[in-house]
């Protein structure tokens, strides 16, 4: 297990992590994705804590990328550390010694840790970059960056121990699209776009500046970034650098000899130096220092 020791614990956290095919929305996540990206040692937290990801009704899936689902019964307290998506969740929460809750979680900019202990329940709602609004049309995403806002300043109608106390799985994913098919996602075009765009970004390792990626739109620089702070929350420059650190976690976890400077050229990175400085201000540790932890000597 990596040395938690390394890395900052910066703030409370989710977990959760994400993938996004090529395929229409209107087709997707007939069956989540089953990545680890964004997840700081997955494998530990794996070996902790009962994961899983299931996919929403039919009618919200232009909308929702997942649900994830997460329960624990721990002899000893655990931390989990995740590098946030450019995505808002919805998560009902039942910590130990504590009342079930809902919050709405903004796009989170640094490192997240998450400590878990005793006995839990996490049911989390995971919306496409740019699949939020809908939801919310009132508010650009940027109000929702950076905070985690509970109960009842948000969905004040909603009982939280419907989604979480049901013991049959599939009596809580019903409850979590009964919760959103109640709120009535207003169709928006912007939306679409918003979610297109970052789908783009996500899978052409190509674009990597955001003047280029405008070009190619057929947008300016100014509107581009309107649209990012309207329906996804961070600017088109965090979205590119973001995925290309997910990439780089994911390459030091499963490649014990990373080959640092190929990557950063693959990933459109002038120099190894900048994805070095990238990665550690993102994660808390260089690298290498990080794959290193990894490493089956240190595990042992």
């Amino acid at each position: 297990m990596i040395d938690k020791e390394q890395l900052p614990l910066i703030v409370p956290g989710i977990l959760h992590c994400i993938d996004v095919s090529g395929a229409p929305y209107s087709r997707r996540m007939a069956t989540p994705r089953r990545d680890t990206h964004g997840i700081v040692d997955a494998a530990g937290l794996l070996a902790h804590v009962d994961f899983r990801r299931r996919a929403p009704a039919e009618p919200l899936r232009p909308y929702v990328e997942q649900y994830w689902l997460i329960d624990w019964d721990l002899p000893e307290p655990y931390v989990s550390h995740v590098v946030p998506h450019p995505a808002v969740n919805i998560i009902f929460q039942h910590f130990a010694d504590e009342q079930p809750f809902a919050e709405v979680a903004g796009v989170q900019l640094g490192l997240f840790a998450q400590k878990l202990e005793g006995r839990g329940r996490v049911c989390g709602i995971k919306f496409r970059p740019g699949g939020f609004r809908p939801f919310a049309p009132d508010r650009p995403v940027t109000d929702w960056t950076g905070r985690r806002v509970r109960q009842p300043e948000v969905y004040a109608d909603t009982n939280p121990a419907t989604v979480l106390t049901p013991d049959d799985e599939e009596a809580r994913i019903a409850a979590l699209d009964a919760f959103l098919l109640r709120h009535h996602p207003r169709p928006d075009p912007q939306a679409d776009l918003a979610m297109t765009l970052v789908d783009r970004i996500h899978t052409d390792r190509t674009i990597r500046r955001v003047t280029d990626f405008a070009r190619a739109e057929g947008m300016s620089v100014r509107l581009l970034q309107r649209l990012f702070a309207a329906y996804v929350g961070v600017g088109p420059k965090w979205v590119i650098l973001r995925y290309r650190i997910h990439e780089a976690l994911e390459r030091a976890e499963t490649d014990p000899e990373v080959d640092w400077a190929a990557l950063a050229t693959d990933l459109g990175y002038a120099d190894q130096a900048h994805l070095v400085r990238d990665f550690t201000a993102t994660v808390g540790v260089p690298p290498r220092t990080y794959a290193q932890a990894l490493s089956p000597t240190s595990r042992a």
